[in-house]
């Protein structure tokens, strides 16, 4: 086991080691200002929340006070900062940048976009993506956050296609199935698109800070016009484990119900434990069930469906 552990530590440092160097934080100042990356984080809090006392700030960043103070002291004395008294609490200090503060937080803050947007631009889309999820899921791993923190949002050029591409991959790497399970999903989107009814069709994306973790589609039903089914719900694995994959699927009900539908139908398979207890706790019912092996591994398939009226 300790050897295990060491690879692992071995390879946070590696990467740790790549990744510092890569954003320049080795030399004495921060992106070719006459600011280090401390004073630069110190900034940017500054200029994104008004009213902060000292001890806030230092506990947001897991700074030491004292040298805070010294950050702060020094700020002062070139007329970045100023430093008032809450109205609301006459013992507590509050921090706010000055117009002279701002002008010199500006350039700093444009120039790490582009020098980010010029790491990110010379790679194709997908590997901006890669790179992207690859960051949330470090994220999550070592500081979880709140359900609440995801969005759903209506989809965006290049979504659909990532809609394509992950249920792919996932369902690859996690059921052996093979790629005609990634074509299968293109001729569903395909579809999607092409018969597309803004009042009876909808998808919801799951975003988490730019970063896509999941998907849920309702379509309607070409020969029932009372009938509407759900497909393609996914959630990425950085994002399981918060609730996500039933607020995508009560969105959808919730949607079902709002436009007049009568009844919603599902096709899963035997294997998506997680997914069908979802499906049963939210009412749903199993019909049938089949066997096949269209994509490459022998699946039982089930048809699931919920009395929208109930």
């Amino acid at each position: 086991m300790a050897t295990v552990l060491q690879r692992r530590v071995d390879g946070v440092r590696r990467f740790n080691r790549f990744y510092t160097q890569r954003l320049g934080v080795l030399t004495d100042t921060f992106l070719r200002s006459s600011f280090t990356l401390t004073e630069t984080r110190v900034l940017w809090e500054l200029a994104h929340h008004e009213a902060w006392s000292p001890g806030e700030l230092a506990g947001t960043l897991g700074l030491d006070p004292a040298f805070l103070s010294r950050v702060l002291r020094r700020f002062e004395d070139q007329g970045l900062i100023r430093r008032t008294t809450a109205a609301s609490d006459r013992r507590r200090a509050v921090l706010t940048l000055t117009a002279a503060g701002r002008r010199a937080f500006a350039p700093l803050n444009e120039r790490q976009r582009d020098e980010i947007a010029g790491w990110l631009a010379p790679l194709p889309a997908a590997r901006q993506e890669r790179v992207l999820e690859a960051m949330g899921t470090i994220a999550d791993a070592l500081a979880p956050r709140t359900e609440g923190e995801i969005k759903l949002r209506e989809p965006e050029p290049g979504d659909l296609g990532w809609v394509i591409e992950r249920h792919g991959a996932l369902y690859a790497n996690e059921y052996g199935l093979d790629v005609h399970m990634e074509g299968y999903v293109a001729d569903v989107i395909g579809r999607y698109v092409a018969n597309f009814d803004a009042r009876r069709d909808r998808c919801w994306i799951a975003d988490r800070d730019g970063v896509r973790c999941g998907c849920i589609f309702a379509v309607h039903d070409d020969g029932d016009p009372d009938t509407v089914r759900l497909r393609l719900l996914l959630s990425e694995p950085f994002a399981r484990g918060r609730g996500l994959g039933r607020r995508l699927v009560r969105e959808c009900i919730a949607f079902a119900r709002e436009t007049g539908y009568r009844k919603m139908i599902l096709w899963t398979h035997s294997v998506l434990t997680a997914a069908r207890a979802i499906y049963a706790a939210e009412g749903f019912v199993m019909t049938a069930t089949e066997t096949n092996d269209m994509w490459g591994t022998p699946l039982t398939s089930e048809t699931w469906e919920l009395d929208l009226a109930l």
